[in-house]
């Protein structure tokens, strides 16, 4: 099945951030009455007719478009919606190229919106005869109902909320406002009375009624009717009771408003109340003690039903000062209903977005260009490549119709299934085997009919007609699918005319036609007195006179009903008139020869033929494009056993040549089948390579960006990693600077220290220089002794400038020298700077 989306086209006109907006294209209502004066009617009312209005008429009916119109209708929410469909339907012939745009248009911005919203544009909870009938009363200067005023606001909310989805998409994404472009203004542009609706609310309740809390009036009087039927409930009860015998029974009943009782006996007896009515045995008696209470209970409905009004009243004229926007809200809703159920047949069938054109673009476009416009290398033409060889192209096309019976018997078939597992388990449960075995085997026919019929879908036909062709003849026996083809080609181009997608694969390609006549089945008119072979010529001499070059023609057994030889020369005649100056394409079926031949002598003929299986004498459906039909009749005849000889004088009666010609024909179909056959490999395996390049891409794509995060990640842990290496080489510069500058200050304190004590030295040593000769001999002599030992490394020794003690690192005799560790700080001394520790 197709996929129902294809690419919007999308217009300056649909940017966001254009100055001017398109308002969006609504066709006008067009009532039952409307549709009916378009239809086809018999005796004068015919004639009244323009003679194009009755050939266009009468091709639709022959079409059935009428009943694609009901089928294409069921999908809207709204009774008014159906009938909006319908008109707008039927009067596809008044369309213009620009207004099926603009519905095409509208068609996919309420796919996008249906897809987006689930179940945004279901306006089945809009009662829009009540609303029109609140409209009218309002106008009128009439109270409207309760139910009239809850259905006004619920159209009121459901637009509110049309508008709420859509603000939030185009806040999710800015992208949502072109897609829903074509809708926009319709959803936004209208007044919502959100004032209108609180007052509805406030005083009506979901079921139409007036609420008590809409007045203290009418609550008052409310109370007064509920007190005034207690009472009279007892009073009756009571009466029954007391009056009850075995001949006779009692039943208390309202008649009017009033409370009665209806005595049922042979005779009336005495019964203090005022007959109303008898019939035969039965007696209508209002009691007497029962009379004041209901004329009270009278009075008092009157009373609650008179404020009843003048509430009601007063919402009126609430409403009547919005009557203007609600009249235009619900004309919008209507017209989208309209355009939601386009899109919903869309969806549900699974059809395609067509690509429409103006006829006399692609014929301006062979004017100009020439044989280029088919190669794909004119820059004037506004078509593609691979859609510029094709005037129309159709893949995998569904007869609409077909395809809806299909589905309703296939659905109608299961739910039979449903229904027969259903009885089989209740009959399994009351345990009849007998009846079991039996249903049973019903039960496994109806599971391989269903089968079979998922099997068989309807069989879809392609049609791909060259840009040049403007006559096609398709050829083949009765049943192989001829006239279904022509219809599916004419409801194909009608749908994408009135703004519905097409049921066929992507992609589509179809003319815009302005008119789509057709001569389809037998034409025979009794009033007329006209036999089938003068009403098909009736038919054709109409769509003749008034078919121009942008129109599609469909003509089936062109010249049959007639003499073989007249036949076929008036349908070649014909065909001719058509491709000389008539339609923008014909498409004919015969049985006629003669006509497969106008492709060999007149370049835009273009033949083709419906398959015929002579191993299953059965009709496959499939149309062989480039290719006449051949006769069959006396092969079928053959396969069917008829006798040799009989087979043979045929054969010889038939002709030489033309059995050459009906070989020559099978080489072509077999040809033409092993050329579709390898052209169907060519496109499988060009898509296959075309995935393939696709994923390749992706996959370089996806290690291009691995790449990129690799070196990012890289680069990243890098910078990182320098910064903490940066750190830790500040942290331990700042360390060694503080240690540095701490032994600098403790070098300083410890020679200003050493400088003290000589000067104290000095001063001793001139005082006390007779007293301590002899002493300070003995200790020069032994520092002298010390000073010619040379330390061991890891000896401590004394270093008298620093005034402490050193562990001795290496020595190093040669030089006179040492290395020392005195607390962090290495040093180079003399031998003779040191003093061993004792």
């Amino acid at each position: 099945m197709a996929v129902f989306r294809s690419e919007v086209i999308v217009t300056l006109a649909l940017n966001p951030l254009a100055t001017n907006f398109r308002k969006p294209y609504f066709s006008p209502l067009k009532p039952r009455a409307a549709i009916q004066q378009l239809k086809p009617v018999s005796g004068d009312g015919h004639k009244a007719h323009s003679s194009k209005s009755a050939a266009i008429s009468d091709s639709l009916r022959l079409l059935e478009w009428d009943a694609v119109c009901d089928l294409v209708s069921s999908f809207a929410g709204t009774q008014l919606g159906r009938e909006t469909v319908k008109g707008q339907l039927w009067s596809v012939a008044e369309l213009s190229y620009e207004e099926t745009k603009m519905r095409l248009e509208e068609t996919s911005a309420a796919i996008e919106f249906i897809n987006y919203g689930s179940g945004g544009m279901d306006f089945a909870g809009i009662d829009v005869l009540l609303v029109k009938s609140a409209i009218s009363q309002a106008s009128k200067g009439f109270p409207i109902s309760g139910l009239e005023a809850i259905a006004v606001a619920c159209l009121i909310e459901f637009a509110e909320n049309l508008q709420a989805t859509f603000e939030g998409a185009v806040k999710e994404d800015a992208d949502w406002y072109n897609r829903f472009m074509p809708l926009a203004e319709a959803m936004m542009n209208v007044s919502i009375c959100h004032s209108l609706v609180a007052s509805v609310k406030k005083i009506i309740d979901e079921d139409g009624y007036v609420k008590d809390s809409a007045s203290s009036e009418l609550k008052r009087y409310r109370d007064q009717v509920l007190m005034v039927e207690r009472k009279l409930y007892l009073l009756m009860d009571k009466l029954a009771r007391n009056n009850r015998n075995e001949s006779s029974s009692l039943e208390v009943c309202n008649v009017d408003g009033r409370w009665c009782i209806k005595y049922m006996s042979n005779k009336l007896e005495n019964f203090d109340g005022l007959l109303l009515s008898s019939s035969g045995s039965d007696y209508l008696v209002e009691p007497i003690a029962a009379v004041e209470l209901n004329d009270e209970l009278q009075q008092a409905r009157a009373l609650a039903a008179k404020v009843e009004e003048d509430v009601l009243s007063q919402l009126t004229d609430k409403m009547l000062a919005q009557l203007g926007s609600i009249q235009n809200l619900l004309d919008t809703m209507i017209q989208l209903d309209a355009v939601a159920a386009r899109a919903k047949y869309s969806i549900e069938y699974g059809a395609t977005y067509p690509n429409i054109f103006l006829p006399c673009e692609m014929i301006r476009s062979l004017t100009v260009d020439g044989d280029s416009c088919l190669n794909g290398t004119s820059s004037k033409s506004s078509f593609s490549h691979h859609q510029r060889e094709w005037k129309l192209y159709l893949q995998k096309a569904y007869h609409p119709l077909l395809l809806k019976q299909y589905r309703e018997n296939l659905e109608n078939a299961r739910k039979a299934l449903a229904n027969a597992a259903s009885d089989l388990r209740r009959k399994k449960m009351q345990g009849k085997s007998m009846a079991t075995d039996d249903s049973d085997s019903h039960f496994d026919s109806m599971k391989l009919s269903i089968l079979q019929m998922e099997r068989r879908p309807p069989i879809p036909v392609d049609f791909s007609i060259s840009a040049k062709a403007t006559v096609l003849v398709i050829t083949g026996p009765n049943t192989g699918g001829k006239t279904v083809s022509l219809k599916t080609v004419g409801l194909a181009s009608l749908m994408s005319k009135a703004g519905l997608y097409v049921l066929a694969s992507e992609p589509v390609k179809l003319p815009w036609f302005d008119a789509v006549y057709a001569d389809i089945g037998d034409e025979q008119s009794l009033t007329q007195s006209l036999s089938t072979f003068s009403g098909h010529l009736k038919q054709i001499s109409a769509i003749r006179s008034n078919s121009t070059s942008n129109s599609l023609v469909l003509l089936d057994e062109v010249g049959a009903g007639t003499n073989p030889l007249e036949g076929a020369a008036l349908g070649m005649s014909l065909l001719e008139s058509f491709a000389e100056s008539g339609s923008f394409l014909t498409i004919a079926t015969t049985h006629h020869g003669e006509l497969k031949t106008l492709k060999y002598s007149n370049h835009v003929f273009e033949n083709a033929c419906v398959e015929f299986d002579e191993e299953s004498l059965q009709p496959t459906y499939r149309i062989l494009w480039g290719i006449p039909g051949r006769s069959n009749a006396i092969n079928i005849a053959e396969k069917l056993g008829l006798p040799y000889r009989i087979l043979s004088t045929a054969r010889k009666l038939h002709g030489k040549t033309s059995a050459e010609i009906n070989e020559i024909i099978i080489d072509m179909e077999s040809s033409k089948q092993d050329f579709e056959q390898h052209l169907e490999d060519a496109q499988h395996y060009l898509m296959l390579s075309r995935r393939l390049h696709q994923d390749l891409l992706m996959a370089r794509e996806r290690v291009t960006q691995h790449i990129g995060t690799q070196r990012k990640s890289k680069a990243q842990s890098i910078s990182e990693f320098a910064v903490m290496a940066r750190s830790i080489l500040h942290t331990k510069l700042q360390q060694y600077r503080q240690s540095a500058l701490a032994q600098r200050t403790s070098q300083s304190k410890t020679v200003d220290n050493i400088e003290y004590q000589k000067q104290n030295l000095k001063l001793m040593a001139s005082s006390n220089r007779s007293v301590d000769q002899t002493k300070s001999s003995d200790i020069g002599r032994t520092s002298h002794d010390k000073l010619l030992r040379i330390p061991e490394v890891g000896e401590t020794i004394v270093v008298p400038s620093l005034g402490k003690e050193a562990v001795v690192l290496q020595v190093l005799p040669s030089k006179g020298e040492i290395i020392v560790q005195a607390s962090n700080i290495k040093l180079r001394l003399k031998l003779k700077d040191v003093v061993a520790s004792d």
